[in-house]
């Protein structure tokens, strides 16, 4: 790349658009987290228009994020159904459209199809400004494990409406690119995850730790880091475990994270290692120190706790779905079986209990191959996608098009 291309790309303003945004905990916040500080490093200028979180106070977090964004705009948020710890945001168009308008990006990146994302995509639109969306989350997915599995189809069209009047969908895996033209989403780009190798390394294994789970030198941890809900599929990690400790009873089961489930899953299986919600080194520290890591989620996009473990050393069980259909290769660097295998999956988590070598082997492979998914290559595939690809999109002949719902 020339000075001068060098010189152009830094000069770019990026302006992020999400419900949800760190410090709050889940995949698309973790995402936006490297995203911003990605092109923040490569020289663009970032603002983020966001709701006000749970608690949060008028510069609770303008020092935190500092290194995330240039500018930051604040709107009201209210609780999501069945999330109640995350908020969606409520913003008149024409009050996205002044902010817009008084500091005009090259680009604006919607990663959620919320309220916010809608208004903010209209606003975009009505002023020329070009708008890719990102598919962070199969919330159509989710409307079955929530009782309300007749939205499904509701939200499937909805997704499409939306996604259909912003320039490119980015979508994490080629899988989910085949999922969401089948919905009917036909401008699609690959934007895959990295993962911070620096932070999360098998050196941060913490004896000290494993010892406070009850752990001896030789014990197994089979690790569960996500959202403690219906939709991650823990009705499958927790069977698997207690077939695990059926042959090996001083393995112990720890679980990372907070949600819904988590008081149930404690009244019924008191003796689980239940460690919260996590952060930064605390959280890489509880990912080295486990042995097996178990990703049983069917719903997930993409699922960044995959290379996160991959990249602490850990034997990876998951379905051919998400991050391991793109990542793992069975029985070389992880563990994978098809989505509707469920016994498989067992036979595959007993397996590597039962085979220090082979999981010594996998582990040292999957720490390997996540050395190199770094965040850098990324950023640069977001920019060559929301940054050059909009405009050869046909953005301007998007805008003309009528989009029927049906």
């Amino acid at each position: 790349m020339t000075e001068t291309k060098q010189a152009n790309r830094r000069q770019q303003h990026i302006t992020i658009v999400s419900e949800t945004f760190p410090p709050e905990i889940n995949g698309v916040a973790n995402t936006l987290r490297y995203l911003c500080q990605g092109l923040m490093q490569r020289g663009h200028r970032v603002t983020v228009i966001r709701p006000r979180q749970q608690h949060e106070r008028k510069g609770d977090f303008a020092s935190a994020g500092s290194a995330l964004f240039t500018r930051e705009h604040l709107v009201t948020g209210l609780p999501l159904p069945g999330y109640a710890d995350l908020r969606f945001g409520i913003a008149r168009i024409n009050h996205l459209k002044k902010l817009l308008t008084t500091d005009r990006p090259d680009a604006i990146y919607v990663a959620t199809q919320g309220p916010l994302g809608v208004a903010a995509t209209f606003a975009a639109r009505r002023i020329g400004v070009p708008v890719s969306s990102g598919f962070h989350t199969n919330f159509h997915s989710y409307s079955r494990y929530y009782g309300v599995g007749v939205l499904e189809r509701l939200l499937c069209l909805y997704g499409r409406w939306f996604h259909n009047r912003t320039a490119i969908t980015l979508v994490p895996t080629r899988k989910m690119q085949q999922t969401t033209r089948a919905m009917g989403i036909p401008i699609t780009g690959l934007w895959s995850r990295g993962v911070d190798c620096h932070r999360f390394t098998p050196h941060k294994r913490d004896n000290a730790l494993r010892e406070s789970w009850g752990l001896q030198t030789n014990d197994r941890a089979i690790l569960y880091v996500g959202r403690l809900a219906p939709e991650k599929n823990l009705r499958m990690a927790v069977a698997c475990f207690e077939r695990i400790r059926g042959l090996h009873p001083q393995a112990r089961f720890i679980l990372v994270g907070d949600g819904p489930l988590r008081h149930q899953l404690a009244e019924r299986h008191p003796d689980y290692v239940f460690c919260g919600t996590q952060r930064g080194d605390d959280l890489a520290r509880h990912f080295a120190s486990g042995d097996l890591f178990l990703f049983p989620s069917k719903t997930d996009t993409f699922g960044n706790v995959v290379l996160e473990a991959m990249a602490s050393g850990l034997g990876v069980v998951s379905f051919d779905d998400a991050a391991a259909a793109e990542h793992i290769r069975n029985g070389e660097n992880g563990m994978k079986v098809p989505l509707d295998r469920d016994e498989a999956y067992v036979d595959s988590a007993l397996r590597l209990a039962d085979q220090p070598t082979l999981l010594n082997r996998i582990r040292t492979q999957a720490r390997l191959d996540a050395l190199e998914q770094s965040w850098n290559s990324q950023i640069e595939q977001f920019e060559h996608l929301v940054l050059n690809q909009t405009a050869k999109a046909g953005y301007h002949a998007l805008n003309k098009q009528s989009v029927s719902l049906l």
